[in-house]
């Protein structure tokens, strides 16, 4: 997947060096291919970034004790 966001990145950095203005070729570039890769990798790691806050949620509810000895010990 990165090479393909690589790819798409130097093409629209090609397309914005061919903009008349250096205004247009930076707007092209931002909205053209950064927005829209920041937007596709976003998505890609939703799964990611939920499975490591299940697992953040995991591992805080195991360092907490459960009392399941109430006696003190002798």
């Amino acid at each position: 997947m990165y090479i393909i966001a690589i790819g798409w990145l130097y093409v629209t950095v090609l397309m914005a060096f061919t903009e008349p203005s250096v205004v247009a070729g930076l707007l092209s570039f931002v909205f053209y291919g950064l927005l829209p890769t920041a937007l596709l990798f976003w998505l890609g790691g939703t799964k990611a970034r939920r499975q490591r806050s299940a697992r953040m949620a995991g591992d805080q509810l195991a360092d907490t004790p459960d009392r399941s000895d109430t006696k003190p010990d002798q």
